[in-house]
């Protein structure tokens, strides 16, 4: 059984050692709403530029939340220019119910900014976050972020 578990460790220890080609952050709202002032934002560099990367907005919220979708302004300051927009992100409807996936009264959505995968320049990103709905603030709402991840080459 000790032998086992040795083995178990070093397995963990080597498989936790890799580089992740993953980067994910949210800021939670203690308040459970989400005030438009509050523009949380997120900053991460990319070193590789040979390959393609998938960019995701991450929603949390309570099944509670009043609204199919959510309307966010988005600001990305990349290396070589800031850009703005406005971006519709639908998170249920009316026969499915929620598209996220869901666990007791809490929901969780990872929905994809860009159509394809893309490359990215190497430098520092931040990406801000503004809810942009007509209710302020939106209540029922947990956590707001972004995921980063890199394409597998097959």
């Amino acid at each position: 059984m000790n032998k086992f578990l040795f083995i178990l460790l070093v397995v963990t220890g080597l498989v936790s050692c890799q580089t992740i080609d993953i980067y994910e952050k949210t800021t939670s709202f203690p308040s459970h709403s989400w005030k438009s002032a509050e523009r949380p934002s997120f900053t991460f560099e990319i070193l590789d530029t040979t390959v393609l990367y998938n960019i995701f907005f991450v929603l949390r919220h309570e099944d509670a939340y009043n609204y199919n979708n959510i309307w966010v302004n988005l600001t990305v300051k990349e290396p070589t220019e800031v850009v703005t927009i406005r971006r519709e992100f639908i998170l249920g409807n009316n026969r499915q119910g929620w598209l996220g996936s869901g666990m007791d009264d809490i929901f969780e959505h990872r929905i994809s900014f860009n159509d394809k995968p893309a490359p990215l320049h190497k430098g520092k990103y931040t990406f801000t976050l503004q809810q942009d709905m007509r209710e302020d603030p939106l209540n029922h709402i947990l956590n707001a972020g972004i995921r980063v991840e890199k394409v597998k080459q097959p």
